[in-house]
């Protein structure tokens, strides 16, 4: 690819994530109001980006309707500023939505079609519970194109643990817990907050400010993950504590062409390497992932052992381990989700490709020893997405695991300090 037309994560930054529903931080707030108190925030932290540069803005969200509906790139664009000379539409892949919004605007830059673009997206699961207003043809069920059990994505995880005995619950459990902890210690060692955008909030008390996820749960234990219910299925695998959360959030990001970058004065955090999507059973969509990233580390002539950071989205423990098992990735692996994942995080479906990137690219600031990240998630109705990304700060060494396994044991140690 020459080098003008090579694609940059430029910056990204995100809402506090909350939980869904009347009890959670966002009940009172609109979801286009999160996506655009977002992008307005990642325009003021690159002032030398002129507004009209934007060449379009691209927002995901998986339930269209209401106030995620009305073209959300284009009323986004409106209400965040932007000049309206710049063009905007919407975007649905269900939990790819971000990724989507940000793999298709980025082949318009490598096309040489935009020199700069808004990427991301929000889902307000509160007001938008997932397939609100759908319609499901009749077809997949009576033509049994899909079984009953794919509109269910409890279900689907649940199958994944009957395809794959080997990933037990107390595995599930194990990995959900530690993705509880790392996200603990991340935060007690300030790695979350700069990418985090304070959200003003309403509710019964008053005003107050959203400043960090609500759905945190740093006491998790082994033995309180083992008395949870399992609500997809009696005495299934599948709970509330090895799950991601019904989440609300909006997150954004912007990308621009390695010239335009420079000649705009942008620091890129990341440069895109390759992409893929693939399909696969619905009613076992959780291992959408692991062709995606054979058809990703293909395209980009890498193997997996090339990859020095992953951020897997985790739906579910068990869908992650599928696709760590089936890369023969240790469940302990250093390499992965370093500060915590969608289950303590939390995962407003549309909104959590761009989270991934984030987090990977603060993490290639602090590696220079690391040259390749991966962000990747399943989707719903059978598919997964996986994008790999290069360090442009990369030192020319190789990376050694051992050396992130000892910095995972400080992040753990500030955790403690920080109880």
């Amino acid at each position: 690819m020459a080098e003008g037309t090579e694609v940059v994560f430029v910056d990204g930054v995100r809402t506090p994530f909350g939980r869904a529903g009347e009890k959670g931080m966002y009940w009172n707030t609109r979801a286009d109001d999160l996506i655009v108190k977002a992008m307005i925030s990642l325009l003021e932290r690159n002032p030398s980006l002129p507004k009209d540069r934007v060449d379009d803005v691209a927002i995901a969200a998986t339930t269209q309707t209401g106030d995620q509906g009305l073209t959300l790139g284009r009323s986004a664009a409106i209400l965040a500023g932007l000049p309206e000379t710049v063009p905007g539409y919407a975007i649905d892949r269900m939990c790819a939505g971000a990724m989507t919004s940000v793999t298709t605007t980025a082949g318009a830059i490598a096309f040489g079609a935009y020199d700069v673009a808004i990427a991301g997206g929000v889902e307000h699961m509160g007001r938008h519970p997932m397939g609100t207003g759908v319609d499901p043809n009749p077809r997949f069920v009576a033509e049994k194109l899909v079984d009953a059990d794919a509109l269910n994505m409890g279900k689907t995880a649940e199958r994944i643990h009957d395809r794959f005995p080997e990933l037990t619950k107390e595995r599930s459990d194990r990995y959900a817990m530690r993705s509880q902890h790392k996200l603990a210690a991340a935060y007690a060692a300030g790695k979350i907050q700069p990418d985090l955008v304070p959200v003003a909030i309403r509710s019964e008390q008053g005003w107050g400010l959203a400043t960090e996820d609500e759905g945190m749960r740093p006491e998790t234990s082994l033995e309180g993950l083992a008395t949870l219910k399992t609500p997809f299925r009696p005495h299934g695998r599948v709970t509330a504590g090895n799950a991601s959360p019904l989440t609300d959030g909006a997150t954004v990001a912007l990308l621009a062409s390695k010239a335009a970058a420079k000649e705009l004065g942008l620091t890129p955090k990341m440069k895109l390497v390759s992409f893929a999507y693939a399909g696969v059973a619905p009613e076992i969509m959780g291992i959408g992932p692991i062709p995606s990233t054979e058809k990703a580390l293909k395209k980009a002539g890498l193997t997996i052992d090339d990859i020095g950071l992953f951020e897997f989205n985790e739906a579910f423990a068990v869908q992650v381990l599928s696709l760590m098992d089936h890369f023969g990735i240790d469940d302990e692996d250093p390499r992965v989700n370093r500060w915590g994942g969608a289950i303590a995080i939390g995962h407003p479906l549309a909104a959590s490709g761009v989270r991934l990137m984030l987090q990977l690219a603060a993490q290639f600031a602090e590696h220079p020893e690391v040259r390749y990240g991966m962000t990747a998630l399943c989707i719903g109705l059978g598919q997964g997405g996986s994008v790999i990304w290069e360090n442009p700060n990369w030192n020319g060494k190789k990376w050694d695991s051992g050396e992130l396994g000892k910095e995972a044991k400080q992040l753990a140690k500030s955790r403690k300090a920080s109880k």
